[in-house]
């Protein structure tokens, strides 16, 4: 024990390691690339890949059955006009925010222990806006007429309300997801070009090959790699913001009672942050463990992201406080009832559960005996995704079953077609998650070496 306490003063003063010592440029490329192109494919790997396939055949069955059908078929009504669709739109969205909170925000503020999970973090933000994206265009009822929402050149004049909140999400979530997947593939051309060095198969060297862009590892390129890749990371920082923001004024601008907020956007913004983060730790505990991926993802990763799930966490928490204060302080009949239907009407049981799983339970994270436990963090990150889906059906259902005249209320439920979509696209997210974890590099090799000096440094000083 007393060959342990000066070990770790010296580990807290000089910052978090990012990468375990004992490593060299060959074994961090070795077992990073063996995983895409040596390792063979496991059976965990094909049983949950199978099981993800499956829930993508129950999405298209919905997708079909809808499409012939009409909206109908989902539980939407008067005057819920609004469910699933736009609760799924949301949630989804908002998962997608961390992939580039870890990605470019952290990396302009110079934070390394972000290089062993921005990769699959950018990943998972994609595949997040894929499935986020499907659910507008389900719930228009004719989704073969999306393309009027672009201000498309059209001869009738038939131009989008821009007024419309509705239309700034067509911006903000196409400009998102477009500087997402730029800053996510320049990010993944070095590592292309190893893969293409190294992969023994002739089709792997042609489509690596491809995707590397000519990479060659000269002076110039890493010149211009680097200049492109911090634009980037700059341009997207203000996405992070902006996006859930936009998604927050589809309710925020509108007079509906429970909507009509100022406190949404920040509000939506720490949220969106908080699912985020929650479902980068549901990825990545697994994956660390079954990869073997201890030396890289290491437990002061998880600690760290633990952590701002923690802060996050705190501020959805001020948020809900400062939305049943603001009810009270207004003085406003409408937003009072409707805060205390929310509490004690025939929504009560999921608004309880969302405060159980979004409040309370992160509390336990004040430990660092739960923050260093992975499936103690796998547990909590869970509840956590939950909970914020719940925020979701809250916001959504519950505003919209009480409107200003009791002779418009009416109850809203998901029916199984509902559930079926929702469930689908969990499916299309991990489908495409277990391909990118099959088929290309999770851990960024080349930003993984960058980082083996300060390892070796303190392999020495131990």
């Amino acid at each position: 024990m007393a060959t342990e306490a000066p070990e770790d003063a010296q580990r807290d003063a000089a910052g978090p390691p990012v990468i375990e010592p004992g490593h060299t440029f060959a074994t961090v490329t070795d077992q990073i690339g063996a995983i895409v192109l040596s390792r063979p494919t496991s059976r965990h790997w094909w049983l949950g890949f199978g099981i993800a396939f499956l829930l993508v055949m129950v999405l298209q069955v919905a997708i079909a059955y809808l499409l012939t059908t009409g909206v109908g078929i989902w539980g939407i009504n008067q005057p819920v006009g609004w469910g699933f669709a736009i609760v799924n739109f949301v949630w989804w969205i908002g998962i997608g925010h961390a992939g580039t909170l870890i990605s470019a925000i952290l990396l302009l503020l110079r934070q390394k222990w972000r290089t062993s999970i921005n990769r699959f973090a950018e990943a998972m933000t994609l595949f997040a806006v894929a499935c986020a994206g499907l659910f507008p265009l389900l719930h228009m009822g004719r989704p073969w007429f999306g393309y009027w929402l672009a201000p498309y050149p059209n001869t009738m004049e038939l131009w989008p309300q821009f007024r419309s909140p509705l239309v700034w999400d067509v911006f903000a979530v196409s400009t998102y997801a477009t500087v997402s997947l730029l800053f996510w593939f320049i990010g993944l051309i070095p590592d292309m070009a190893t893969l293409r060095d190294r992969s023994t198969s002739w089709l792997g060297r042609i489509i690596y090959g491809m995707l590397a862009m000519g990479w060659r590892g000269s002076a110039q390129h890493w010149h211009r790699y680097e200049t492109a890749y911090l634009l980037m990371a700059g341009l997207a920082t203000p996405l992070v913001v902006s996006v859930h923001t936009v998604v927050s004024f589809d309710f925020s601008v509108g007079i509906v009672p429970g909507w009509h907020s100022t406190i949404f956007p920040p509000y939506f913004v720490a949220g969106a942050i908080y699912a985020g983060f929650a479902m980068v730790l549901t990825l990545a505990i697994p994956i660390r463990h079954f990869y073997g991926l201890q030396d890289f993802i290491t437990m002061r990763h998880l600690e760290n992201m633990a952590k701002i799930l923690l802060a996050t966490g705190l501020m959805v928490a001020y948020g809900y406080g400062m939305e049943a204060f603001g009810a009270w302080y207004s003085g406003n009949g409408y937003e009072r009832y409707l805060q205390r239907n929310r509490m004690l009407g025939p929504y009560a049981l999921q608004y309880w559960a969302l405060i159980f799983c979004n409040v309370l339970t992160p509390q336990v994270l004040w430990f660092k005996g739960v923050r260093t436990r992975p499936w103690a963090l796998l547990v909590v990150s869970l509840i956590v995704s939950l909970g914020m889906w719940l925020e979701r059906y809250v916001i959504v259902a519950v505003s919209l079953s009480r409107d200003f005249m009791p002779s418009a209320w009416g109850m809203y439920s998901g029916t199984i077609w509902d559930y079926a979509t929702f469930v689908g696209t969990i499916g299309l997210f991990l489908s495409l998650l277990f391909l990118f974890i099959r088929f290309l590099p999770m851990i960024s090799i080349f930003e993984m070496r960058t980082l083996l000096p300060e390892a070796q440094v303190k392999e020495e000083a131990t």
